[in-house]
């Protein structure tokens, strides 16, 4: 059995599913909101999972056009702003997809989005269709707010064999091994590892795994109890002391800061041969699927954990990232923009031809039943590695940005940012996160 590490139920995700944390984000007027009349509004995220939703509603719309859904894309990054001050104004959509977490426990705390308890109890198709340990991210304080919509996703160490081959190195399994790797790459021109650093949040990947790897689970399931002082751990401050190291050695590809993940810029990179690793969430590898089908096809693409730490208390086998992107049902909506989201939430998502393009497009779904769809798949050998992940892992922790509350989240990758580029020390990280803690 999986043992939890996160602050509530509401925001554990087990080790039978990972999750995802897609790129997105685009417009909407305030046609898009649940407070106006007509039909129930769905804000996604554009990206991988972008196309499988678009024909879900699509399909949805065509055989129920009395309870026809407007769908709108974002992306990730102006999209975790744009509902933010939404749903906080009453002005969400009727559907609001989410990470679960910190987050969503704000909205239930300023009744923002409905109690689901009765509607699962109620229809036990749709609490079956879904791996329990995902299903119960979406519950705060024993009461369902939100149900999974998509698969589930690891963070992964990706790298490029083809750029592993030429100086004749193997994917790292220690954090020596990783720095060792360092100097040889820029030697031949390559850099060591690209990041998307003008997004932020793939910032926080590095500081949740080395903290992970260093201290073990415990360290930020203290943080997100708000356990006073701790995020004065040592394991922090040694999470954050060699991530500065990394960027001291010239780990990272040059100008990183203005690199943007919601292009998928970091992810050319890594195909194209300018840097030879990053680390990033599972949801990738659909980006890679469409935007770089040769280099994934002929197998140039590799995949690992991450690294261990030398003394390090973390399980090797443990994985951080996110559990499956949810949807709420605003309390905000009209009646009938109720009625109609749930009657696509009961029979208009997961049905047999939604599930078959999630794996077309690389995913795990969060449903059961799935593995020998998984293992008839042209990327199985990336969808079960995926999977066993998720399933083997002793500890999952969720992405800490949605494991915390919205004020802590934004905070920490603000500060996060000025680590990476060296404009505040670890120390002054702590304090100032420290004082975060209960807000």
């Amino acid at each position: 059995m999986v043992k939890l590490t996160l602050r509530s139920a509401a925001i554990a995700a087990t080790a039978a599913a990972v999750s995802i944390s897609l790129a997105a984000c685009g417009s909407s007027g305030p046609a898009g909101s649940s407070a106006s009349t007509g039909s129930a509004t769905m804000w996604g995220l554009t990206g991988g999972n972008q196309p499988v939703l678009q024909k879900s509603v699509d399909a949805w719309n065509k055989a129920h056009p009395e309870e026809a859904i407007k769908l709108d894309f974002f992306a990730n990054d102006a999209y975790k702003t744009k509902v933010r001050t939404a749903v906080g104004a009453g002005q969400g959509p009727t559907f609001i997809y989410g990470w679960g977490g910190g987050v969503l426990k704000s909205y239930v705390d300023a009744g923002q989005v409905a109690d689901l308890s009765d509607f699962v109890k109620d229809n036990p198709d749709v609490k079956s269709r879904y791996l329990p340990s995902v299903l119960k991210n979406g519950t705060i304080d024993g009461k369902t707010y939100a149900l999974p919509n998509n698969n589930v996703q690891p963070v992964v160490l990706y790298y490029n064999k083809e750029v592993f081959d030429k100086i004749g190195a193997q994917a790292p399994k220690t954090w020596d091994e990783l720095m060792a790797l360092v100097p040889k790459f820029k030697a031949a021109g390559v850099a060591p590892f690209s990041l998307g650093g003008q997004s932020k949040w793939p910032d926080l990947m590095w500081l949740e795994y080395l903290v992970e790897r260093i201290g073990g689970p415990e360290v930020f399931a203290n943080i997100a109890a708000n356990k006073p002082g701790a995020w004065s751990d040592p394991a922090v401050k040694e999470a954050l002391t060699k991530i500065q190291e990394l960027v001291d050695a010239g780990g990272f590809i040059n100008g990183f800061s203005s690199v943007a993940a919601d292009s998928n810029a970091d992810q050319a990179l890594l195909y194209t041969g300018k840097a030879a690793m990053i680390l990033q969430g599972g949801w990738i590898y659909q980006g890679l699927k469409k935007d770089a089908a040769d280099f994934v096809s002929s197998g140039k693409l590799g995949y690992t954990t991450f690294p261990t730490v030398s003394g390090g208390k973390g399980d090797p086998a443990n994985v951080v990232g996110n559990p499956s992107n949810f949807w709420s049902i605003s309390s905000k909506a009209t009646e009938s923009q109720k009625k109609a989201a749930l009657e696509y939430v009961k029979s208009g998502m997961f049905t047999d031809a939604d599930t078959q393009a999630l794996i077309d497009s690389g995913a795990v779904p969060v449903t059961t039943g799935i593995e020998a769809k998984l293992a008839a798949s042209p990327d199985k050998d990336f969808l079960s590695y995926v999977y066993g992940m998720a399933k083997n892992a002793p500890n999952f922790t969720l992405s800490w940005d949605q494991a915390l509350s919205p004020a802590q989240g934004d905070a920490m990758l603000a500060n996060l940012d000025q680590i990476f580029l060296k404009k505040i020390t670890p120390e002054q990280f702590v304090s100032t996160m420290n004082a975060t803690i209960g807000k």
